[in-house]
């Protein structure tokens, strides 16, 4: 009797001892998993690149705003102006339309001032130079077009978007593709501007050419 006890107490130590090995190995290997998930999520944590302000390739220096703007796309899809991580006009938003969107901007502050759109094709152009007459000097504007934004303009308006420092504008024409950042009182021409003409050899939309976009930085006005 004395014996067989032996033999099951045996057996019993040497079974709670294999359990408590593959238990243990189990905990280890779960530990190293857990240690390797976080090790590569901290990795990846590490590379993944830094967001800069409107989704900008890099940070904006000091005293400088952060923007970026796209004209519309064909008469589907319109465009969108963002300062400063704000989106100032957008489709989402439903404040743009077709002709000519424009963003008004507190050189100083980077304010929001006002947001407009103007129909240069089944619209009136003198509205539109009575709003260019009133911006204040020291204001930014940032301009867009959507679907057609040339038709009704005319020598009085290119006038005075040229001298928010525009120089395409004397050439935009009938669905063309442009976006520009200006100001008004500005001594030089604007290095914030692209424009893509309306041409059926190299249009990426039936009737329109591709979408243009642009970003930047925008020195602060000083006193």
């Amino acid at each position: 009797g004395a014996a067989k006890l032996v033999v099951v107490i045996a057996i019993f130590l040497l079974t709670f001892y294999v359990i408590s090995q593959v238990f243990e190995i189990k905990m280890e290997a779960n530990l190293g998993h857990i240690f390797a998930r976080s090790a590569l999520d901290a990795a990846a944590r590490s590379t993944k690149p830094p967001r800069y302000k409107c989704g900008i390739s890099k940070a904006c220096p000091e005293k400088h705003f952060a923007f970026k703007m796209a004209s519309g796309a064909a008469n589907v899809v319109g465009p969108k102006i963002c300062v400063e991580d704000n989106v100032l006009m957008s489709g989402v938003k439903n404040n743009v339309g077709r002709g000519i969107n424009v963003a008004l901007v507190n050189g100083k502050t980077g304010e929001l001032l006002a947001t407009k759109f103007f129909d240069m094709w089944g619209g009136d152009v003198a509205p539109f130079t009575e709003f260019l007459k009133s911006i204040q000097d020291g204001t930014i504007v940032l301009m867009a077009t959507y679907d057609d934004g040339a038709t009704k303009l005319n020598e009085e308006a290119r006038k005075l978007i040229a001298e928010l420092g525009s120089t395409s504008i004397t050439s935009l024409g009938f669905r063309d593709n442009w976006v520009f950042c200006g100001g008004k009182g500005i001594k030089t021409k604007s290095p914030f501007e692209q424009h893509i003409k309306n041409n059926k050899d190299t249009n990426k939309y039936e009737g329109w050419p591709e979408v243009v976009e642009m970003e930047g930085c925008i020195p602060q006005k000083q006193d």
